[in-house]
């Protein structure tokens, strides 16, 4: 994403636009693999060694909350953050803590269906995100 694309995306969400802020979301877009604190801190630093990682797990936390990015947590606990907004599922390789986009709008609506019918007392559902939990098939093509 480029330069000028984060920068709207920070004035829409009424957020001042800061080196460090333009930084660690073109980290996000620029890594496309669900990035730990540390590998965007990691990407980061190459450009700006002095930026200080307090900064970034605050930009990091300001982000969630005005809907920039989302968090993804591992099953190993791991927080690993996502710049896609739009609705989509998680494919999670245990084997490797990989987070693989899943785009399946059969099963979205499914899913959005099934909650839309079967309500939860005393309960408000906001989102419902999967996570599919599974490993790579070794096949062999003979």
């Amino acid at each position: 994403m480029n330069a000028n694309a984060i920068k709207e995306i920070l004035v829409q969400k009424g957020l001042k636009v800061t080196p460090q802020r333009m930084a660690v979301l073109d980290a996000i877009y620029e890594l496309h693999n669900h990035p730990t604190a540390d590998d965007i801190i990691g990407f980061i630093k190459e450009k700006y060694p002095n930026i200080a990682i307090g900064t970034v797990y605050k930009i990091l936390e300001i982000f969630f909350e005005n809907k920039i990015i989302r968090k993804v947590e591992t099953e190993k606990g791991i927080m690993r953050y996502d710049g896609i907004l739009e609705n989509h599922h998680h494919l999670y390789f245990a084997e490797s803590d990989r987070i693989e986009d899943y785009f399946d709008d059969e099963l979205s609506n499914l899913i959005t269906n099934y909650f839309e019918k079967k309500e939860i007392p005393n309960f408000k559902i906001k989102d419902v995100k999967l996570q599919i939990i599974g490993n790579f098939l070794n096949k062999k093509i003979q």
